[in-house]
C-alpha cells in the first residue's frame, strides 16, 4: 500500500506564495471541511460574518498517472479524508481511493512522533506500507520500526516542491525490493 498525504506531497503549499511550481495548476476549492474550519476560526477571532475564501491548491495532474503506475494499492492518508476523492482524485485522474478516517481525538504520541503515525500503524494492521508525507521525521521512523512488524517506508516529501521524479523512483525501488 502507498499511503498518500495531500498537503505537501501533492499540494506543495510551502512553495513561494505567488509562484506555483512548474507543472502545477492552481485550483480554488471550497470543501465542506475547509469551510467549517475557516468559519470556526473566524468566529473565534470575533469575525463571524467574514466570508470564507476557497482554499488555494496547486496540483500537478501528471502525478495521478505516476502514482497509478507505481506497484501499490493507493490509499489517502490525509486530513482531507473522503473529500480527497471528491475534490482531488478527479484533478489527478485517479479513481475513488480508500482513505484513512482519522479519530476525532488526536492525542500527541510524544517524543516528536507525528499524530498520524500511530493511527497509520493501527490502520495498516501489520501489512507492509509506504507513506509519503511532509511531516515525517526520524522519530516517526523509529516509532514505526518498534511498533510495526512488517516492512514500512516512511518517505518525507519537501512541501516546497511536492513529489518529484526522485520521490517516485525511491518508491518504485522500495516496492521492487
Amino acid at each position: 500500500m502507498l499511503l498518500v498525504d495531500v498537503d505537501g506531497p501533492l499540494n506543495p503549499y510551502a512553495a513561494k506564495p505567488h509562484r506555483r511550481p512548474e507543472g502545477y495548476r492552481t485550483h480554488r476549492l471550497m470543501t465542506p471541511r475547509w469551510r467549517a474550519a475557516e468559519r470556526r476560526r473566524f468566529t473565534e477571532w470575533g469575525l463571524p460574518d467574514r466570508p470564507v475564501k476557497p482554499l488555494r491548491v496547486w496540483i500537478n495532474s501528471a502525478h495521478g498517472p505516476a502514482l497509478a503506475a507505481l506497484p501499490f494499492e493507493l490509499v489517502w492518508a490525509t486530513t482531507w479524508e473522503e473529500e480527497a476523492n471528491v475534490f482531488l482524485a478527479p484533478l489527478l485522474g485517479l479513481p475513488e481511493l480508500p482513505f484513512i478516517a482519522w479519530s476525532e481525538q488526536r492525542p500527541e504520541p510524544g517524543g516528536g512522533v507525528f499524530w498520524k503515525t500511530p493511527e497509520i500503524v493501527a490502520w495498516a494492521q501489520g501489512r507492509p506500507f509506504a507513506w509519503v508525507d511532509d511531516q515525517i521525521t526520524d522519530a516517526d521512523r523509529a516509532w514505526v520500526q518498534d511498533q510495526h512488524p512488517a516492512p514500512a517506508l516512511l518517505h518525507h516529501v519537501d512541501p516546497r516542491t511536492g513529489l518529484t521524479e526522485d520521490d517516485f523512483a525511491r518508491l518504485s525501488r522500495w516496492a521492487g525490493a
